[in-house]
Parts: structure tokens; sequence; C-alpha cells
């Protein structure tokens, strides 16, 4: 049986944690797969691990907050893939150890790296493949395109005692704004826009948490239906999903996989 990615060019921004878990997963759905991260170790290593698996990928290590470098990550996998189906945009950062935090204490360096990080590198590749996408005409499945965006729970379900970086949160909040203006406007257009809000997942960026007793023992009760962290093949999978044809009729949707956070 043909993956739910079969065929299809899927570029993927990031290359630890849910974008590594996602590139795996489509790889083995079918998918050619191009990562992109500022990463000089993980990056070509994330590519290099899924050719010798047997999976067709490419890389660029490229900083995607330079509108130069964005367009050049696209127009890279364009060249050697031809085209692209589906983005991805994972890539961010907790901006904590640039001074994110409460709104009286984030410094503007915090504030400034994380929104260029998390919603400017999403603006710009986003900008550079939609380009593409418009192209081309649609495809066997009527689509031109699916894109999804990676935002947080804590977009909308706000938590002060541990998670207090108000930057991030801000960043999150506008990716699901931008994302769903993108999903009403190119709905026409037939590119499909979507966006995913973990919780907290078990990942590098998560790793103060992992390894604090006190945000342990809280996740217990706020995430009640795993007890933990989610882990990241649970976000990849849901991913997979609204970029494939199985979520043919979602546009605008925001699928937040928090086991349970956003209800306490």
């Amino acid at each position: 049986m043909p993956g739910k990615l079969q065929d299809r060019v899927c570029l993927i921004t990031g290359s630890t944690g849910i974008a590594a878990c996602t590139a795996k997963l489509a790889a083995r759905e079918g998918a050619t797969v191009f990562v992109a991260s500022n990463a000089e170790d993980s990056c070509p290593a994330l590519a290099e691990s899924l050719r010798a698996q047997g999976g067709v990928c490419d890389a660029c290590v490229a900083d995607l907050t330079v509108e130069s470098s964005a367009a050049k990550v696209v127009a890279q996998c364009v060249a050697r893939f031809g085209r692209i189906d589906a983005l991805f945009n994972v890539a961010g950062i907790s901006g904590r150890s640039f001074g994110d935090g409460p709104v009286h204490q984030c410094t503007e360096r915090g504030w400034d790296m994380t929104m260029d990080t998390n919603v400017k590198s999403m603006f710009l590749v986003s900008r550079a493949v939609i380009g593409r996408m418009l192209q081309r005409p649609a495809q066997e499945n009527g689509e031109r395109g699916s894109i999804l965006n990676m935002a947080s729970v804590l977009a909308f379900s706000p938590e002060p005692a541990f998670f207090s970086t108000h930057a991030y949160a801000a960043s999150k909040g506008a990716i699901i704004s931008l994302s769903k203006a993108m999903a009403a406007y190119y709905a026409p257009h037939k590119i499909r826009v979507n966006v995913i809000a973990p919780g907290l997942v078990r990942t590098p960026m998560s790793m103060r948490a992992q390894e604090s007793p006190e945000i342990l023992n809280f996740v217990k009760t706020r995430q009640p239906l795993t007890g933990d962290l989610i882990a990241p093949e649970d976000i990849a999978r849901a991913a997979v999903f609204l970029l494939s044809d199985d979520a043919h009729s979602i546009t605008g949707d925001v699928l937040t996989v928090d086991a349970g956070w956003s209800l306490g």
C-alpha cells in the first residue's frame, strides 16, 4: 500500500526534535524530504541518516531568518527535486536564554530573537514556497500544495508559573493568526494551510523541563492523558496526517496535540 505522502516532495525546516521525527516518518510514508536549518551538525546528519535508510533526501544549512537564505533553500529544493508539494515550518526556539520572560523583564534581544526565529522565518519560507506553488497547476488531488506551521498550546493556554516566556507565546499566537489569514486567502488557489499546537513535548528544546522535578510533577496533572511529556512521534503523526490527502478538506485548522493541557 502506498504511503500517506507517496511521491510528495516535503520541505521541513528544523533538524532535531519534532522536525527530525517528522522527516523520518514522512520518508517512511514515501515522501522525498528536503530539510533546512541553521544547525551545521544535525541538518546534514539527518539527511544522511534518511538516505542510509533508503530515503530520498537532501539538506541545506541556512539561516532562515534571512530573506536570501530562505529563498536559497526553496530554490535548491526545487532544483533538486522539481517542486514542493508540502511545507512544514517547524524551526523555532525558546528565547529564554536570549532574555525572553514576562513583559516587564523581557529584553529587546529576547523579543527580537524569538519573533525572528519563530515568525519571520516561517513568513520568509512560506512566501518563497507559495510563490512556487501558485505557478503550478492543481495536481491530481485537486491541490497545489499544503503548508503546516508549528505553534504551541501556550499561544492560547498560558502557564505563568513555569512558562512565562511572553515573546514565545506572542510568536506562537502570531503564527496561528497568520496561518488562518493565509488559509482563507489561498483556499481558492487550492493551497491548504494548517497549524499544530503541541503541549510540552520531549525534545532538545524542552530539556529544562525534562531536568526539573517540579515541572515534571506539574506535567503529571497538566497533561493528564500522558502524565508526562508528549513523545515527538505523536506530533509527527499528526503532521503527516495534515500534510497528506487524508486532510484534503481541512484548512485553517489548529490541531491541538497537548495531552489535555488546554483543558486544565
